[in-house]
């Protein structure tokens, strides 16, 4: 028998223990415990999974996690998962939890946030690329980009549920300093995989020279990721 998981009903109540891929096959309620991690400066992290994984290869998320194990809770399963596809050690706070029915099976996310201040590990089999973006620039690309169902949902209630139903400050307009002038962004178009920032001039400014002058990013790429 391969991995272990507790199968749910839809109150997320435990009926009994069963193979995972068993669970997904017969399209079984299971758990999975997520993070959204965010760094000090209030960007999300967004990772593209790798191309070898059977679930969802290649599809982007903001999501770190997996299956919550035989009697193991949601916190305990989420704080594992972060360390081993991040070698993050850090505490993880409990948000909400919904069931998602658009996957590869029905599943209960329990969904917790995380603040990374640590440099990140990424585990190469599990994430291909990783980038930080603000939210207002994750609410450009969620649906342009090839996310992940509950990832997409889980993002969604995220910023509503994380904010008090109201708009976070990463979604507020933003400022930067170029050419000795301070500039005020109020909105983002796409080009392509590229986000293209627009202040309030009707100027356009590439996303890694507005973060040039507007404070240093620790992953330059993070506007542009791999196809």
């Amino acid at each position: 028998m391969g991995e272990l998981v507790e199968r749910v009903d839809e109150l997320d109540r435990v009926l009994g223990v069963v193979d995972r891929a068993e669970a997904e096959r017969r399209r079984w309620m299971h758990r999975i415990a997520t993070t959204i991690c965010r760094d000090p400066m209030r960007r999300i992290l967004v990772l593209r999974r790798a191309e070898q994984l059977t679930r969802f290869p290649g599809h982007y998320d903001v999501m770190v996690g997996g299956a919550v194990d035989v009697s193991e809770s949601y916190e305990d399963a989420a704080a594992r998962e972060l360390s081993e596809e991040l070698g993050a050690g850090v505490p993880v706070r409990f948000m909400f939890k919904f069931l998602c029915r658009d996957g590869v099976s029905p599943v209960w996310f329990g969904v917790h946030e995380a603040v990374i201040t640590e440099p990140l590990v990424p585990d190469p089999s599990e994430i291909a690329w990783h980038a930080w973006l603000t939210e207002l620039e994750l609410r450009e690309v969620v649906d342009r980009w090839p996310f992940i169902p509950g990832g997409r949902e889980a993002l969604r209630r995220y910023l509503v549920f994380g904010n008090g139903g109201q708009p976070s400050a990463g979604c507020q307009p933003d400022h930067f300093i170029q050419g000795g002038a301070e500039h005020r962004v109020v909105s983002v178009a796409v080009r392509g995989n590229q986000l293209v920032q627009v202040d309030d001039g009707g100027r356009a400014v590439d996303g890694d020279d507005l973060d040039a002058g507007r404070r240093p990013s620790p992953d330059r790429s993070a506007r542009r990721p791999p196809t």
